[in-house]
């Protein structure tokens, strides 16, 4: 038998508690998403802005169902706060899934009720919503902040969330659950890319493009539809490489996906 990795030997217990069912159950999860403006789901007349929880569902089978509670503007202080996490805890079921994504409002320090420190109450918050899902018998994990498009005069991507991602990495290890770390992940998606062609990931949009931005828009924190779809990729990706959903519940993987997969409510 492969030996373990440290992190899969501590998320095991849980992993098991749950009860991950057959390839052959019937019972349809539930994966949802507590983060800010870069996984939530924006409105017709905001397309093609998107996040990637808006767009993880194009990677969903049959299975699996995705219920994106992403806030623009929020921290994993005002999220809580504002009740939403209880709001999530209340339709929690035993064997669902809580993806958990704050940071880029977080290092709001000088807003009271948004900002927090990395070490002492980023965490604290984060562990709130850890201990809530647990109890519900749902699995939570931790998905470390997309990286915003940055680049240095050499053309090389760099990083721009301090100390949050380190910060959500330690409290996975040592409260033993999953973490996806999607910092790294983009941060390297970027640095392949580059800076021009990151842009068509990103709400970069000349002035008489689309009809919802006619002046134009360029926002290197934000994506479109494509750059959605992609961020929601690497995240559906390691969901199925560290097996934490149940045999079955993702599709197109490794296929293309067209921007007009995605969908954008009226309200």
């Amino acid at each position: 038998m492969p030996r373990l990795t440290r992190r899969a030997a501590l998320a095991a217990p849980l992993l098991a508690a749950l009860g991950a069912p057959s390839a052959s159950a019937a019972t349809r999860t539930t994966l949802y998403v507590a983060g800010d403006s870069t996984a939530s789901v924006y409105r017709a007349t905001e397309a093609p802005r998107a996040g990637w929880g808006q767009a993880l569902p194009v990677f969903a089978n049959s299975r699996l169902r995705v219920d994106d509670r992403a806030l623009s503007g929020a921290s994993s202080k005002s999220f809580a706060d504002l009740g939403l996490l209880d709001g999530i805890l209340t339709d929690l079921r035993p064997g669902d899934r809580l993806l958990v994504s704050f940071g880029h409002n977080d290092q709001k320090i000088t807003d009271p009720a948004r900002g927090t420190d990395p070490f002492t109450t980023y965490q604290e918050y984060l562990r709130r919503y850890l201990d809530g899902a647990r109890q519900c018998g749902a699995l939570p994990i931790l998905v470390t902040s997309v990286e915003r498009r940055r680049f240095d005069t050499d053309g090389h991507a760099y990083a721009s969330l301090g100390q949050y991602p380190q910060a959500m990495r330690e409290l996975a290890a040592r409260e033993g659950v999953p973490v996806i770390d999607l910092n790294a992940l983009s941060l390297a998606l970027w640095e392949q890319l580059g800076a021009e062609a990151s842009k068509q990931y990103f709400l970069w949009l000349p002035a008489g493009a689309h009809p919802n931005y006619p002046a134009g828009v360029s926002d290197n924190t934000h994506f479109q539809a494509h750059g959605a779809i992609e961020v929601a990729r690497l995240i559906a990706t390691e969901l199925h490489r560290q097996r934490l959903l149940p045999p079955g519940s993702l599709r197109r993987l490794d296929q293309p996906v067209p921007d007009d997969r995605l969908s954008w409510p009226a309200a």
